[in-house]
């Protein structure tokens, strides 16, 4: 028992402050360092049983709880909405009247360094502190505002606010001379989105004969309504409109309109055939009959070229293979696609380019321009030879082109026609200057040496001599005409 009770005293008398020296070190840096050991010592311990420790509150409740979720809420709302005046007026007896602040840290929170007062908290802690409410007050929109959705507006002040894009409301016009006035100053407005939202509002809410007969006078709002039909397809409505307004000829090219929208061949051709009798203007009759009779003729050529392709009993059809198909194709593309592949035919078959011509009545100038290009693109220059050779009443022949020679020679050129060839056309260019010019630009010298020597134009044919190849039949030919002296030359 001695010992015991010496070592006890030795403890009670003992001490571990030190007296001053001047080579020892700071008081307050020697505490420092120890309070830090002993907090690093402690977060050891801590760290080993945190998982075994629960989170409680000051209050003795587990925390992240249902009921201390709810008490926290409660005290962090009532905190926000008290005001300044309130906590001014409650400073004298602020430790008696103010409640608990219940605190959510835990006990090894406060050992690892994590308590941290709300006036310190880091700007990542407020943001990601998704529990506390936003109570600041919402501030009132200005009263401009509320005047879009009010049902004071008169229909000028309406569309005034359409005008400039406003959120207004039609539907508060319900009778119809509040809607008619509405009509009328749109119109007046000469706004035509206006215009067009107003018909629009009065379409959906009047009878067809009302609207009808309201829009009759107003021939504005009228024309704006019938483009509005075109452009949306609404065919039905429209063809009672122009049916109501007695506007025959109108109703007839609508509703003609509609093959368009026809893709089925043979419902088309009966379409077509039911629009022959529609009341059209007498200009247009005839363009509805050939274009009804230019498509049961597509319709027959391509059945039959369609059988000759497949069978493989035709020699051009394998030679030059179909790209496309005939049918609904223009005039002028059946018109060349005869002339490809039906040229030779007698007038009397439906695919001769001469029975299209008398058919449909197709200018000698245009189909002179289609048969040439048609067989100079088959290089079938006795054919393009053909073309141009007319018999007078003597029996001599001679040649003649509807086009002019000059578009011959270009259309030759572009099928890449031999000299020769070009060479015969280009002669006969009547202008000597448009003669000269086509003959220097494709090559066909004999006829610029020919020119200038009817020309007499010896400086001109000496100069030319310099562009020829040396050596060449067309140099040899210059010097004999330079040589010959029965030639009588201007300069």
């Amino acid at each position: 028992m001695s010992r015991p009770r010496a070592d006890e005293e030795e403890y009670w008398h003992s001490s571990k402050c030190r007296a001053f020296t001047f080579d020892d070190e700071d008081d307050e840096l020697c505490q420092l360092k120890e309070s830090k050991r002993a907090v690093n010592s402690l977060r050891d311990i801590v760290d080993d049983e945190e998982d075994e420790l629960e989170k409680v509150s000051w209050s003795g409740e587990p925390v992240g709880s249902i009921s201390w979720s709810i008490k926290e809420t409660a005290s962090s709302s009532s905190t926000s909405l008290d005001g300044r005046d309130s906590s001014l007026q409650k400073g004298s007896s602020s430790n008696a009247a103010l409640p608990k602040q219940v605190s959510s840290y835990s006990l090894s929170s406060l050992f690892k360094g994590r308590n941290k007062l709300p006036s310190l908290q880091s700007l990542s802690d407020a943001l990601s502190d998704t529990g506390v409410k936003n109570y600041a007050p919402e501030l009132r929109r200005p009263k401009a505002e509320y005047k879009d959705y009010s049902s004071d507006w008169s229909p000028k002040d309406t569309v005034r606010r359409m005008q400039r894009g406003k959120v207004c409301s039609l539907e508060r016009f319900r009778s119809l001379q509040d809607k008619l006035v509405l009509l009328d100053e749109a119109v007046a407005g000469h706004d035509g989105n206006v215009i067009t939202a107003v018909l629009i509002f009065l379409k959906r809410t009047l009878r067809r004969e009302i609207l009808f007969r309201e829009l009759e006078v107003r021939q504005v709002a009228l024309c704006h309504l019938i483009h509005f039909l075109k452009e949306t397809g609404e065919q039905k409505m429209l063809l009672d409109l122009l049916r109501f307004l007695d506007r025959t000829e109108e109703v007839a090219l609508s509703q003609y309109r509609e093959h368009l929208n026809i893709q089925d061949v043979e419902k088309k051709r009966e379409f077509l055939k039911g629009c022959i009798g529609l009341p059209f203007p007498p200009e247009d009759i005839s363009h509805i009959q050939d274009h009804y009779t230019l498509l049961e003729r597509q319709i027959i050529i391509e059945a039959n070229d369609r059988r000759l392709e497949t069978a493989g009993q035709s020699e051009i059809f394998q030679k030059y293979p179909r790209k496309a198909s005939i049918l609904n194709m223009p005039l002028v593309t059946t018109l060349f696609y005869s002339c490809f592949y039906h040229y030779t035919e007698a007038e009397g078959t439906f695919s001769s380019p001469t029975n299209l011509k008398k058919t449909f009545k197709i200018p000698d100038k245009q189909y002179v321009l289609t048969a040439l290009a048609a067989r100079a693109k088959l290089r079938a220059w006795e054919d393009v030879d053909a073309l141009f050779t007319t018999k007078n009443w003597l029996g001599y022949t001679k040649k003649k082109a509807p086009i002019g020679f000059h578009r011959v020679v270009e259309i030759l050129q572009r099928n890449n026609a031999p000299v020769q060839v070009l060479q015969e056309y280009v002669r006969l260019v009547e202008d000597v200057e448009t003669r000269l010019n086509l003959a220097t630009k494709y090559k066909c010298h004999d006829v610029v040496i020919d020119t200038y020597r009817d020309l007499k134009d010896r400086i001109q044919l000496m100069a030319y001599k310099c562009k020829v190849e040396r050596g060449s039949a067309e140099e040899e030919k210059i010097n004999s005409i330079l040589n010959n002296t029965q030639i009588r030359w201007k300069n």
